[in-house]
């Protein structure tokens, strides 16, 4: 595994009720992901660790929405977020 494999990466999304498809908003690496990453977790933005799904998200353009082949896998983390935020907002625990 080569310095740019061990590197942190980062990849933010947007998605908005009645957008096309969640789009790349921020990505980076290295400094740039920690700075991503660093913002995400002040602003009280869940945090997901999946570099599979990053390496292929690293590959789509700021401001570009995803690729259908993407959809599946941004749609189960999105579903599973929107659940944890319910449960959360039910009980007042993380």
């Amino acid at each position: 595994m080569d310095h740019s494999e061990r590197e942190k990466k980062a990849v933010a999304l947007s998605y908005r009720e009645g957008q096309y498809a969640p789009q790349v908003v921020a990505k980076g690496h290295g400094v740039t992901a920690e700075a991503i990453i660093a913002c995400a977790r002040e602003a009280g933005v869940f945090v997901h660790e999946s570099p599979a799904l990053v390496s292929q998200l690293m590959q789509v353009d700021i401001d570009h929405y995803i690729p259908p082949e993407l959809y599946r896998a941004v749609a189960e983390l999105l579903a599973w977020l929107y659940w944890l935020e319910h449960e959360e907002g039910r009980d007042g625990k993380p």
